[in-house]
């Protein structure tokens, strides 16, 4: 499942504001508390805490890493492993287009989908549109 927003900011302002998970319940209702467990920059290994709400807290950790224009971090629950990607790419007029998205996978993934693919197609659009406003909130984003 994806979702693309087109963000009037540059990639760098994006990135900071999606590598700063301590701030994302200031601008998405989809996550009430969040923090990395390691200390640094982002890396591949780097772990954080998210607590959602009808999802509970879980621990994710970053998978795949491409600095400053993606990366993907993963859960792990009996039965089934969800990646949530995160891509920005930069347009040609200094925008930045943000590709959010989930994949589960494993022997209960049929199950997962089945059940949340309402709530994570309404949580991720969220998600991609309160941070587009944050990051085009110059006071805030910049």
């Amino acid at each position: 499942m994806r979702t693309s927003i087109t963000i009037a900011a540059p990639a760098a302002t994006v990135w900071k504001a999606l590598c700063d998970i301590d701030r994302w319940p200031a601008w998405t209702s989809t996550v009430t508390a969040a923090t990395w467990l390691d200390p640094g920059p982002i890396r591949i290994g780097h772990r954080a805490r998210l607590t959602q709400p009808r999802l509970g807290t879980a621990t994710w950790e970053v998978s795949e890493l491409e600095p400053e224009s993606s990366f993907v971090w993963t859960r792990r629950s009996p039965g089934v492993t969800t990646a949530g990607a995160h891509t920005l790419t930069a347009a040609p007029d200094g925008a930045t287009v943000l590709t959010l998205g989930i994949d589960h996978s494993g022997p209960a993934a049929g199950m997962v989908r089945f059940l949340t693919d309402r709530l994570t197609r309404r949580y991720i659009e969220t998600e991609a549109r309160g941070l587009k406003a944050f990051c085009e909130d110059a006071p805030h984003g910049g």
